[in-house]
Order: C-alpha cells, then sequence, then structure tokens
C-alpha cells in the first residue's frame, strides 16, 4: 500500500514538473489584448511582453502601426539572409528593426534615407572628430558620446546578442548587421513611431547642439524658436497632414524647413535636399545642385516671408559666409599647409598646441558663425561666432605659427582684411568718437 502510494505521489509530481516546463517554454498570454487587432504570430509577442516589458508595449498601442494592425511580429519578423536573426519561441525574428525592414511599407522614405548626409554619418570614423574619441580621448568616450549621434558598427555574437561596445545604439548612421545604414527609430522612436515627435525641435537637437554644432541653441534663439514655443498648442503636430502655409502657419520647426511638405513639394527624409551651402567643413562650399536646393528652401521660407525679405536674407548670408572663408578659414588652412610640408608639424594629429588652436577655430568657432547666420541667430554669429573666430586668429593662431615658422603669416596679415592691425588711422579714430558721442550722447 505504502508502495502504491509513494509511486502515485511520485507520478503526480512529475507530470506535474512536465506540464510546468512545457507550459514555461511558451509565452503565456497574461493581459486582455482588446481594441487592438493583432496577428496570430503577434499575439504571444504581446502577452509576453505586456509583462516584462510594458512600456514599449504600450508606446506600441499609441502608435499609427498599432492601428493600421501593424504588430510586433510584423515589424520584427527576421528577413531572409540577416544575419542577426535567431530563433525566439519558434518565430525567426531580428532584434534590430532596420531600414531595410521598413521598406517593406516605407519604401519611398527610406530611398530618400538612404542618399542623406544622415545615412553616411558613421563615416566620421577615421576623422578628427573619431581620433579625439577614439585615442586621444578613450575608446569609451566615443561609443557613448560620438557614436550615440553617428552610430555605430553593431557587432552581432549570436542568439540575440550583442557587442556591448557597439550596442545599444541608435546613432542616424549606424550601420547594421545586414548592411543597412541608420534607424528610424532615431527620429520617430522605438516603439510609438511619432511623427509628432519627429516634427519637435528637441529631436534633432539630440544630436544637433553642442560648441561645435549649436543647432537647437541656434533655433531657441532665433525668431522662429520663440514663436514655436509661444504657439506650439496651434502646431498641429499629431495631424496626419503638415502642409506648412495650409495645416498649420504659426512657426517653423527644424523638420518644416529641412523635410516637410509645402504646397509645391513633399515631404523628403533627406535633409540636404534644401541645403545650399555646406557649413561643416573647414571652409564652406556650395553643394552640387545648389540653385536646385536654395529654390527649395526658398519655397519653405515663402509661405511667411516675401520675396524680397528672402532675397536680402540669402544676400546676407553669402556675405557673410565668404566673409569667414576669405578672411580665416582659406588663410589659417593655407598657413597650416605650408607648416605640414615645411616639416615644422608631425604627422599625428593634436600633438602639437596649433593643431588644437587650428581645430577649434574651424570646427567649433567657424561653424557657430556660420551656423548662427544660416538660422538668424545673431548672439551665435557674432559673440559665439566671429568674436571667438577674430580672438583666436588674432591672438593665438598667427603667433603660434610665427613662433614654429617666422614669416609664414606675413602676406596673409598683408592683405586688406588684415590691414586694422597695422593701426587705425587718426581719421578712422575721430570718425568711431564722434560716433559713439552721437549714439551715446557724450
Amino acid at each position: 500500500m505504502q508502495c502504491r502510494l509513494v509511486f502515485f505521489l511520485i507520478l503526480i509530481f512529475t507530470s506535474s514538473t512536465a506540464l510546468a516546463q512545457k507550459t514555461s517554454a511558451v509565452p503565456q498570454k497574461t493581459k486582455a489584448l482588446s481594441g487592438v487587432e493583432v496577428s496570430k504570430e503577434g499575439q504571444p509577442c504581446l502577452a509576453c511582453h505586456s509583462d516584462s516589458t510594458p512600456g514599449i508595449v504600450e508606446q506600441w498601442r499609441g502608435s499609427a502601426h498599432a492601428r493600421q494592425k501593424v504588430d510586433c511580429y510584423g515589424c520584427h519578423r527576421a528577413n531572409s539572409g540577416d544575419p542577426a536573426a535567431f530563433d525566439h519561441y519558434g518565430q525567426k525574428i531580428a532584434v534590430i528593426v532596420t531600414p531595410f525592414y521598413c521598406q517593406r511599407c516605407h519604401k519611398a522614405e527610406v530611398d530618400q534615407f538612404e542618399k542623406s548626409r544622415h545615412a553616411g554619418a558613421a563615416q566620421f570614423i577615421g576623422s578628427l572628430d573619431n581620433r579625439l574619441g577614439e585615442i586621444v580621448e578613450g575608446g569609451p568616450a566615443a561609443a557613448n558620446g560620438c557614436r550615440q549621434c553617428h552610430g555605430s558598427e553593431v557587432k552581432y555574437q549570436g542568439e540575440g546578442k550583442f557587442d556591448y561596445t557597439t550596442w545599444p545604439n541608435s546613432g542616424i548612421g549606424r550601420v547594421n548587421p545586414d548592411g543597412s545604414k541608420g534607424t528610424c527609430a532615431a527620429c520617430h522612436g522605438r516603439h510609438s513611431f511619432s511623427s509628432a515627435q519627429a516634427r519637435q525641435p528637441e529631436n534633432c537637437g539630440k544630436c544637433h547642439m553642442g560648441p561645435d554644432h549649436p543647432q537647437i541653441e541656434i533655433y531657441n534663439e532665433s525668431k522662429h524658436g520663440i514663436q514655436f514655443r509661444a504657439n506650439v498648442a496651434k502646431m498641429k503636430l499629431d495631424s496626419k497632414s503638415w502642409v506648412v502655409g495650409k495645416d498649420y502657419s504659426a512657426a517653423p520647426t527644424c523638420a518644416t524647413c529641412h523635410m516637410s511638405a509645402t504646397t509645391h513639394q513633399p515631404v523628403t527624409h533627406d535633409v540636404g535636399d534644401r541645403i545650399s551651402w555646406t557649413l561643416r567643413p573647414a571652409v564652406s562650399f556650395k553643394l552640387e545642385h545648389w540653385e536646385m536646393r536654395r529654390s527649395a528652401m526658398q519655397d519653405v521660407c515663402s509661405n511667411c516671408h516675401a520675396s524680397g525679405w528672402i532675397e536680402n536674407f540669402y544676400k546676407q548670408y553669402d556675405g557673410t559666409v565668404d566673409l569667414y572663408n576669405e578672411k580665416f578659414a582659406k588663410p589659417a588652412k593655407a598657413v597650416m599647409d605650408k607648416l605640414y610640408a615645411a616639416g615644422k608639424l608631425t604627422p599625428t594629429p593634436f600633438d602639437e598646441k596649433i593643431e588644437w588652436t587650428y581645430y577649434e577655430l574651424w570646427h567649433h568657432q567657424g561653424r557657430r558663425a556660420r551656423m548662427g547666420t544660416a538660422m538668424m541667430g545673431p548672439d551665435y554669429t557674432q559673440w559665439h561666432g566671429f568674436y571667438e573666430v577674430a580672438k583666436t586668429f588674432y591672438m593665438e593662431f598667427v603667433p603660434e605659427a610665427e613662433h614654429l615658422m617666422p614669416g609664414v603669416t606675413t602676406e596673409i596679415m598683408a592683405s586688406d582684411y588684415h590691414k586694422w592691425t597695422k593701426g587705425l588711422t587718426p581719421e578712422q579714430i575721430q570718425q568711431q568718437l564722434e560716433f559713439y558721442k552721437k549714439r551715446y550722447n557724450q
């Protein structure tokens, strides 16, 4: 009798254990999916992740994807040949939803993005910026700094795991395991996929800020940014149609000018389509097809500004960039070229003081001067820009260059741009005094 009882208890225990193991192998539905229609494959995903990662499930529930019946499996279903795909509870999925996945439904947007500067942002690897991060500062500084905006080259380790030095990363130019570039989530967010988020200035400000490209700070200073903050409730950021001059007119955001639709042109995911100058390098130059690009941007401007205003603004803008190029950028670059050619500097970057001085002259101060003008931020044009450029050029760069190679700046400093350094004439001094007496009634 006792033997039978023991055998019976063992049978119950082993049966219940096996059942528990079997049921734990498949995610169980723990929350109701009412109000959201999902595929058969997507149901176990939501059932499990409603408990394990409820935040992203709730973000998805409020998304346009959910309203269009696009669920977890619809996006994470692995493409054939994706090296980062793996088996997950009987389904072949990919952790990273790359542009190759998004193009299943959004091919035009992905095609536009692929030809943009954003898609190539990870190409900064090998540049002076990256050398600073990787070598001068140290690898983790680049992994958690530079690459979080520019993008990393994601390394897959198998079984849904990634090299921690390359992931997580939502850099706009991220190189994915399947060979695609970028991530739509950098602007639209995971898992809300929000157009309203992409239209907010702060969305761009995650990367476009700081001493070397302070676009968000310039925007906030500008009349555009002031108008946006004062009228944000009128901006209709959640609207499906978002055509400037038609659906809203209170203010422009970054997206308005660089990406969004007007009554004459559609949305573009190539943020360079409307940019005529490149303000990034040491010396600015006009891009290929710059007239067409400028015309596209002026079409945006025309929704709020008269043609005369737009024409004069661009004359001011061009004049300022030309001034920067001719007075400071080209001469400074010519001096550096001569110093390298004469063997006065080593090939190693940033091991000599003048290399730091020159880098900040164009990479920080020069960009601020040019970008401040482009986006109508007067303080960034002047005090954060040209004042810093002039101070660094005259008080640091020229003396340092002369110390390394006497006479290297003689020809440059003899030009009309720099003749003021030889001293003002008595007439010029008197003219200034008279001006200030009249201006301040003294």
